[in-house]
Formats: C-alpha cells, sequence, structure tokens
C-alpha cells in the first residue's frame, strides 16, 4: 500500500514536469516567454528533486532490511536526508513564478513539506519501534499525495486561464480548494490530539496530558495559519 502511494506521487510529478516545460508557449509576449520558462524549469526540477530523494529514501530502508547497511547506517542517511529535504523545500520561496501560477507552487510546496513530515515519522518509527509513528506517516504520505494532486489541478487552471483571455490578469486562479483542505487537514490533526491524550470519556488522564492535548491542538491551528492562502 505504501509503495504505490510513493508511486503515485511519482507519477503526478511526472506530469508537473511536463507541463512546466510547455508554460512559456501560453503568453503573448517574448519577455514573458523567457520568464514563463525559466519558473517552468526551475519549479520541474525542484519536484524531480523531491522525487529522486524520496526515491533514495526508502531504497536506503530496503538495503536495511536486506542486510546492505547497519541501522546506524541508516540513521545517519536520515539525518542528511532532512537536511536535504529542508533545503529542497526553501527553494520554492526563491521562485518567481507569474501572479497565476502563485498557489500551484504554494500547494506544491506543502505537498514537499508534508513528505518531510511523514518522513520524520518514518524515521521516528525505525528508531523507536513505535506503531503510531509509522501510521502518522503512512497518513501524511496520502495527505501530500492529495495536496499534489491539488497543486496539478491549480495550474491547469492558471494555465486555461492563460488560454482563454488576452489579459491574464483578469483570470484568477481559484484557491478554495487550498482553503478548504487546509482546514480539513487542521481539523484531522485536532482529532488525533483528542484520540492521543483524552480517554474513552474525553477527559484527561492527568495534568501532564491536559497540557500536552493543549499543546498539539495549538500547534494544529498554528499549522492551519501558516498554510492558509
Amino acid at each position: 500500500m505504501k509503495k504505490n502511494k510513493i508511486q503515485n506521487i511519482a507519477i503526478g510529478i511526472i506530469a508537473v514536469a511536463i507541463i512546466v516545460l510547455i508554460i512559456s508557449y501560453n503568453y503573448s509576449t517574448e519577455q514573458t516567454k523567457q520568464k514563463g520558462l525559466k519558473f517552468g524549469n526551475e519549479l520541474a526540477q525542484i519536484q524531480q528533486d523531491v522525487a529522486a530523494l524520496q526515491t533514495k529514501f526508502y531504497s536506503e530502508k530496503t538495503k536495511l532490511d536486506e542486510g546492505g547497511i547497519t541501522k546506524e547506517e541508516l540513521l545517519k542517511y536520515y539525518d542528511e536526508h532532512i537536511q536535504k529535504f529542508e533545503e529542497i523545500i526553501s527553494r520554492y520561496d526563491k521562485l518567481t513564478p507569474p501572479e497565476l501560477f502563485q498557489s500551484s507552487v504554494d500547494l506544491f510546496k506543502i505537498s514537499a513539506e508534508t513528505q518531510l513530515k511523514s518522513d520524520i515519522e518514518f524515521i521516528s518509527w525505525i528508531t523507536t519501534g513505535d506503531e503510531a509513528a509509522k501510521i502518522r506517516s503512512d497518513t501524511q504520505i496520502q495527505e501530500a499525495y492529495e495536496y499534489e494532486n491539488l497543486g496539478l489541478m491549480e495550474f491547469q487552471s492558471a494555465k486555461t486561464g492563460i488560454k482563454n483571455y488576452d489579459e491574464p490578469e483578469k483570470f484568477l486562479a481559484p484557491d478554495n480548494t487550498i482553503k478548504q483542505k487546509v482546514i480539513q487537514i487542521s481539523e484531522n490533526m485536532k482529532s488525533k490530539c483528542d484520540v492521543e491524550y483524552k480517554n474513552e470519556s474525553g477527559e484527561f488522564n492527568s495534568d501532564q496530558t491536559e497540557i500536552e492535548w493543549f499543546n498539539c491542538f495549538n500547534e494544529a491551528e498554528k499549522w492551519k495559519k501558516d498554510h492558509l492562502p
């Protein structure tokens, strides 16, 4: 199941690469074409780098399972993986997309951030054997896939707007889907806080548990504010 999800993400990334490489040809002026092509190539490279990083991330775990590396070597690689992933994610902020494509870039960035969170939970599972961390990792990789699909839809919507209007500024790429998805995921995070820290009666077993729930809830709220367009 996990493998299929990762393959789906890789398929989505390939689609992005194909789309962004033709973005410049939808513009009316040569200067704007060049800007569009530069943006498209840079975004395609980021998406390809994310895909390559994720492929290696899971192949290293396979090496451990097959006895090719030790657990200590794997964890050392994972430390490097997190650092490299953070560096790749920072490149989204350096892009200069045409205005209509900003929402799709935002979604691709959120997808990558969610993948990184999934990887961190996966590493926690490898380190501690905590099955709850593995479940969180699986959930987040699916959310990352959904974000990437939304990014593709936003990208296509913006591209259609450019084709349909002589003055692209008349077309506004929809961002309602982004807001709805961010709110939905934030609510899911809060529900997980309840499951983890509240007992069957919906109460707390200790003051410390209540504090941990409060921190968890606030983190979900902060996440929502940080990611709402």
